[in-house]
C-alpha cells in the first residue's frame, strides 16, 4: 500500500497558505479546514486547485441528511478530492452525502470520535456507555457501510481499524511526528513510518512541516519515509 502525505494549512491568510504550498510543491494533497475556509471561504480551494493540487477540505459536516447532500455537492463542484462529515450523523446522512458526490473524484471521510473525548466525555456528557475504542471501531463500521469511502482515525487506532475494514477503505491519519520533530500537543503519536506500515491511506503533517526552517526539505524527508 502506498502511504500520502497531507500538508496541514492551518493559517489565517491566502499569502500563508499559498507560500506553504509553493513551498511544499513536492507534495500533492493540502488540507483547508475551518480556520482557513472561514476566513478566505470556497476561494482558497479554488486557489490552492489552480497550483495543481489536490485539496482535503476537513469541515466535518453534521446535519440533516438533506442539508449535508448538499454540502457535499457543493465540496465536489469545488474540486475538493476529500470531505469530511460525522458517522455520528447516522446511517441516511452518510448515504445522502455519498449519493450526492457520485459520479465526481471527491471521496467521503468519516469521523469517529474526537480525539479530545475521553471515556468519562463519552459516558457523562454524550451518554455513551462504550469505551471510545468500542465507540471509534462501531462507527468506522456503520460509516463504510453506509457508503463513506474511509474514516479520519488517530495513529492509535490504525491496526484495529485496517484489521476491522479490510484493506479497501482509506484510513487517514493525523497524530504523526517525524523522530526529528517535537511532539507540541500530541501526547500518543506515530513516526510516518510506523502510520504507514500500520495501514494508513494518508497521514495528515502540519507544524513539523511548517515550522520547519526548510518546509520543502522537511516535506521531502516525510515523503521518503513512507515509501514501500
Amino acid at each position: 500500500m502506498n502511504t500520502e502525505l497531507i500538508v496541514v494549512l492551518d493559517m489565517d491568510t491566502k499569502k500563508e497558505a499559498l507560500s506553504a504550498v509553493a513551498a511544499c510543491d513536492v507534495c500533492s494533497w493540502f488540507k483547508i479546514g475551518a480556520q482557513l475556509f472561514t476566513r478566505l471561504g470556497p476561494s482558497i480551494v479554488h486557489d490552492v486547485r489552480k497550483k495543481g493540487k489536490q485539496v482535503f477540505l476537513d469541515l466535518k459536516y453534521h446535519d440533516i441528511p438533506n442539508t449535508v447532500a448538499h454540502a457535499a455537492k457543493a465540496a465536489a463542484d469545488l474540486g475538493a478530492g476529500l470531505i469530511t462529515l460525522h458517522a455520528s450523523g447516522g446511517h441516511a446522512m452518510i448515504e445522502a452525502a455519498r449519493v450526492a458526490v457520485e459520479g465526481s473524484e471527491t471521496r467521503i471521510l468519516a469521523v469517529t470520535i474526537l480525539t479530545s473525548l475521553n471515556e468519562a466525555a463519552l459516558q457523562h456528557e454524550l451518554g455513551l456507555s462504550e469505551t471510545p475504542a468500542e465507540a471509534v471501531r462501531r462507527l468506522a463500521q456503520l460509516a463504510v457501510d453506509s457508503g463513506a469511502h474511509g474514516i479520519v482515525c488517530s495513529p492509535r487506532e490504525l491496526d484495529v481499524l485496517r484489521t476491522t475494514l479490510g484493506d479497501e477503505p482509506l484510513i487517514v491519519t493525523p497524530g504523526v511526528r517525524p523522530d526529528w520533530a517535537t511532539q507540541d500537543d500530541q501526547k500518543r503519536v506515530m513516526t510516518p513510518r510506523e502510520a504507514a506500515q500500520s495501514g494508513a491511506s494518508m497521514i495528515v503533517v502540519g507544524r513539523p512541516i511548517l515550522k520547519h526552517p526548510d518546509p520543502g526539505h522537511a516535506a521531502a524527508m516525510i515523503l521518503e519515509e513512507i515509501q514501500p
